[in-house]
């Protein structure tokens, strides 16, 4: 399903890593967006966000989002957004996150939004 507002992306991003659909949340990022994988490292174009995300999948993960800020300027928005993560670590420990976020989507040719930023640690 078409994200079809900006805030649509980080729902629909959410609800894809809650239900393990790697597809799914690829198809929210153009082809050449960036995805901050962790403080201080991006990654760039579908394999390396693909690789991000199947490192989240692993964990088995139940996030929540909240999306308080949304700025739209023509066919581009930016978000500020508010999550929490609680999954399983690659030992069985469990794993808790509470970070911001901040996002900026992009209005595709058939009025969809994709994400070409995504720094899921902004505050962090």
């Amino acid at each position: 399903m078409p994200a079809n507002t900006p805030a649509d992306c980080n729902h629909q991003v959410v609800a894809a890593i809650n239900a393990g659909d790697i597809e799914t949340a690829l198809s929210l990022y153009e082809a050449g967006a960036t995805f901050v994988a962790e403080p201080g490292k991006p990654v760039t174009g579908t394999a390396g966000i693909r690789e991000v995300l199947a490192g989240f999948l692993a964990m088995k993960p139940q996030m929540t989002i909240e999306v308080p800020i949304v700025v739209e300027s023509g066919d581009t928005a930016l978000m500020h957004s508010q999550w929490t993560l609680k999954g399983t670590g690659p030992d069985g420990s469990a794993v808790e996150m509470e970070m911001q976020g901040t996002e900026i989507v992009r209005k595709q040719a058939d009025g969809s939004w994709k994400f070409i930023i995504d720094n899921p640690y902004s505050a962090g």
